[in-house]
């Protein structure tokens, strides 16, 4: 089954600004090949329905995104936060991801939350999502 992204705290059908299968990145709810915004081989991100090394705008290795195929880092994960560049200091987390809701810096509160994840997600996304 595919993953969806809410927007907000919403889990409403008529909130969802992505669906995810595993492999590509929808826009809203469908599913259709016309709708595929990226493509994910569990490295790598891709405009669109290409696999084409021309055509990475994300690589992730699990830390990091580096920008293309290994190009500067533009973020860093541990986990639970995602910062700014390479930084690891609270100062630079831009956001909270707790499993389910996607924060906006490092508070948990509900009132912060920007995105819900309903189903199984890559942090690797997050880079093309916002």
């Amino acid at each position: 089954m595919a993953s969806t992204i809410h927007k907000g705290r919403s889990t409403s059908s008529s909130d969802i600004i992505y669906t995810f299968d595993g492999k590509y990145l929808y826009k809203g709810r469908s599913t259709g090949g016309g709708d595929v915004l990226y493509t994910f081989d569990g490295k790598s991100i891709y405009k669109g329905r290409s696999t084409g090394s021309g055509d990475i705008i994300i690589t992730f290795d699990g830390k990091y995104y580096y920008k293309g195929r290994s190009g500067e880092v533009l973020y860093t994960t541990d986990g639970k936060y995602i910062y700014k560049g390479r930084s690891t200091t609270g100062s630079d987390i831009l956001y909270t991801f707790d499993g389910k809701y996607i924060h906006k810096g490092r508070s948990t509160s509900s009132s912060d939350i920007i995105l819900t994840i309903e189903g199984q997600f890559s942090l690797a996304l997050l880079a093309v999502i916002f």
